[in-house]
């Protein structure tokens, strides 16, 4: 016969119990490890003996030595490396005190289907330029902007000879699907101590949609249907995406395709000419294609492979630039992105563990940008043109890091140590024809040799814990950077007409340290300070563009540029989490050596030369804020802000880059079948910015009022189906005429378009009906 004791130490290691039995030894588990439930656990033995007239049997103490049994359930393997956007990634350069990370579930709440619906609705400090397709952060854009989508770098190639003409000549950044993305995180420094080259103003680190954010818990399919009609552009949107899970293998395809026009503003002025101020006629299509597959081994072990393709044509009939009621005049641009990425990811079981992640990523990427102009008029057969200019930037590179859990006494040292090596190919060439030859004659040669680019990268950082629960962290770190541009001959280069034998090779280091310190006062406040040092190398453009049209000006680079560079000091305040939280920033960044354009006299048989060279020293200042905060399951508001003030300290003049004083404050109410969210957004006046122009004197800037906008959305879900969510929205409320002072193209002349041409949309609607299951 079994005593009880025995059976209940049986039970413990095999954890097999029925519901009575369990009751049965947790019992004298509890009465001999504290004596007031003991001597509780007797008198209620007694008081049932005696209502019952029965006997309980005699147990000893002694003999019942149990303790606690600890039941654990098992832990899906997809769960140990989810994306958590209040976790701690400053073992990967995304300190949470610098970075904000906006999720998916933001990005539909506030129904956000491109980077300019990102500034206006999220983030106050992150503009978009239409004017040079790039991303302004602190008053720095372009390639001063890191931007990455799945940790690839996405350079922002820039012609140079007819990017100030044709808006499609440069960019990038912006070739990939928004409706593709899962999250986005906005690492506001100027701090290439971690990302190295181009990290002057910030990074904007792109993630696509992974299959973990589609499977719903317990799930082996799902999938997310979207469409949408824009009424600021006339078009229609449409994304379907679909994730499958066998066993520890997922599984992603997603797809986009989108058409439709011109994205409207407020001129009122129609036909040709400058003086047209209403957008030029134009239609679009845009697809778009996402295939991901991840396998998990146990232990924190990923591996998976990516492949991506973009692709965007634009037509237009350039109206602005024709010349008559005849003329005839088309822009035709077609932006390619494709990439394969292959990515192996380690995530230790235990915070503690002596390797706790690391991290490697493998890429080819190629971008094209072709540009085809059209003139043609009829009535003036001598005037046709045709040139058709072609961009394709590609590159292929390794990065790769790991970080060390190292306990020396009283500091926990979280060591990070990687690399990056990553190899570009860059090459502008352009063919046409022209019915009469002339001085401007420019067809059928590159204005550029090709450029082998090598850029090579170490790092190393040590996020030093300190104190009781290490309410103080010290982060050091550094990364040093060395570059390399190879030019070489082509044939179409060498019949550039001011091909004068091929240029040198240019090459060049950096060393960019930073301190982080981070003191949490309280259980969810942090006070931080910065100082951190960035840089940038010459791009292939800046070094080797040779545009020649003798006797008339020809424009060239400068293989003997000095990379960009930057010191700044940031302090700041972080409070809550992604759910409720505030966090508030001052910056102070030093720039120097800023490569622009500037009238030259170095070059013979022009009447005007043109070239790239360092400026001297610049200055960039400002405070930031933003906050969220959910008040219950039904009420939330959130808010951003951002104020900068740039100057050339050298001439004293206001940066031209740098955007007035802006802000965005929502509200909304939620149910778990409705919602409806109303957002401000506004901006002071700009009337103190001017340019430096390509002669080297100062021309003011279009000034550009003050103004407040209003946005209001809702959503529904019906009880009947769940899985369907409708949302529309009214944007800008009241049709008001203003401004992103961000697009404006810089500078402005006599033979520049009408202010008023550069509006934004008025007022618009958008529709989406979305499906998750």
């Amino acid at each position: 016969m079994i005593t009880l004791p025995l059976f209940c130490r049986a039970m413990r290691y095999r954890m097999l119990a029925t519901t009575a039995l369990a009751y049965a030894c947790v019992t004298p588990v509890f009465a001999a490890t504290t004596e007031p439930v003991r001597a509780k656990t007797e008198t209620s033995t007694k008081a049932s003996a005696g209502k019952n007239s029965q006997k309980s049997p005699s147990v000893s103490p002694a003999t019942v030595v149990l303790g606690p049994v600890k039941v654990q359930g098992k832990t899906d393997i997809l769960d140990s490396m989810k994306f958590n956007p209040d976790k701690d990634h400053s073992a990967v350069g995304k300190a949470g005190v610098l970075t904000t990370t906006t999720t998916l579930k933001t990005l539909r709440d506030r129904q956000i289907d491109s980077l300019e619906d990102f500034a206006r609705r999220v983030d106050a400090s992150v503009n978009y330029s239409n004017g040079n397709s790039s991303i302004n952060i602190r008053g720095l854009d372009q390639n001063r902007i890191l931007t990455t989508i799945d940790g690839v770098r996405m350079p922002w190639a820039n012609d140079g000879a007819y990017a100030g003409s044709f808006n499609s000549a440069q960019g990038g950044v912006n070739n990939f699907d928004f409706n593709a993305l899962g999250a986005i995180d906005v690492v506001k420094s100027a701090d290439s101590s971690f990302f190295g080259t181009g990290a002057l103003g910030g990074v904007i680190a792109l993630r696509t949609l992974d299959p973990e954010d589609l499977l719903k818990p317990g799930k082996t399919f799902g999938g997310l249907t979207k469409l949408t009609y824009n009424g600021a552009s006339e078009a229609a949107l449409l994304n379907q995406a679909f994730a499958a899970r066998y066993k520890n293998t997922v599984f992603l395809l997603q797809g986009g395709y989108q058409n439709g026009s011109e994205t409207g503003n407020r001129g009122d002025i129609y036909g040709y000419g400058r003086t047209r101020t209403a957008r030029n006629p134009a239609s679009y299509d845009q697809g778009s294609f996402l295939g991901k597959i991840r396998h998990y081994f146990a232990g924190g072990h990923r591996i998976g492979l990516t492949g991506e393709w973009f692709d965007r044509n634009y037509d237009e009939r350039t109206r602005t630039s024709e010349t008559t009621a005849t003329n005839v005049y088309r822009t035709r641009s077609e932006n390619q992105r494709s990439r394969v990425s292959a990515n192996y990811d380690y995530q230790a079981s235990s915070p503690t563990a002596l390797f706790s992640e690391a991290h490697f990523l493998a890429y080819w990427q190629s971008i094209q940008t072709d540009t085809d102009i059209t003139n043609n008029d009829p009535a003036r057969p001598t005037a046709y043109v045709h040139q058709h200019l072609t961009l394709p930037v590609e590159s292929y590179g390794v990065t790769g890091s790991a970080t060390n859990n190292i306990f020396t006494g009283p500091l926990h040292h979280v060591l990070t140590y990687g690399g990056e090596v990553f190899l570009t190919d860059t090459y502008q060439t352009q063919t046409g024809q022209r019915a009469v030859s002339n001085a401007y004659t420019h067809d059928n040669f590159s204005d550029m040799p090709k450029v082998h680019g090598t850029d090579m990268g170490a790092i190393v950082q040590d996020r030093i814990g300190i104190g009781r629960g290490e309410w103080l962290h010290i982060t050091p770190g550094f990364r040093f950077d060395y570059f390399q541009r190879d030019p070489h001959n082509t044939a179409s280069y060498m019949a550039n007409a001011g091909y004068a034998g091929l240029p040198h090779g240019a090459h060049g280091s950096h060393f960019s340290p930073k301190v982080l310190v981070e003191a949490r006062i309280a259980k969810d406040l942090i006070l931080y300070g910065q100082y951190a040092e960035a840089y940038r190398a010459p791009s292939a453009t800046e070094e080797y563009l040779n545009y020649s049209t003798p006797p008339v000006y020809q424009v060239v680079g400068n293989p003997d540029l000095k990379p960009e560079s930057s010191r700044g000091w940031e302090v700041g305040m972080k409070y809550g989490n992604s759910e409720r939280g505030a966090k508030i920033s001052f910056y102070d960044n030093h720039y120097h050596n800023f490569i622009d354009m500037m009238g030259i006299s170095s070059c013979t048989g022009y009447m005007l030369c043109y070239g790239s060279t360092n400026l001297a020293h610049v200055r960039i200042y400002g405070v930031e804020a933003s906050g969220n905060w959910a008040f219950d399951d039904h009420w939330h508001v959130w808010g951003s802000l951002a104020y900068a003030d740039g100057r050339d300290q050298d001439r004293n003049f206001h940066l031209s880059s740098v955007s007035p004083f802006r802000g965005i404050i929502g509200f909304g109410y939620k149910t778990k079948r409705w919602g409806a969210d109303l957002s401000g957004t506004f901006a002071s006046g700009r009337d103190n910015a001017k340019y430096l122009t390509s002669t080297g004197t100062l021309t003011n800037q279009w000034k550009t009022p003050g103004y407040v906008i209003f946005d209001m959305t809702g959503w529904y879900s019906p009880s009947f189906y769940k899985p369907l969510r409708i949302q529309a929205g009214m944007y800008n409320i009241f049709d008001k005429a203003y401004y992103n002072a961000a697009s404006l193209p810089y500078g402005q002349s006599s033979s520049s378009l009408s202010e008023r041409y550069y509006t934004q949309p008025g007022r618009s609607f958008k529709v989406t009906a979305r499906i998750e299951f």
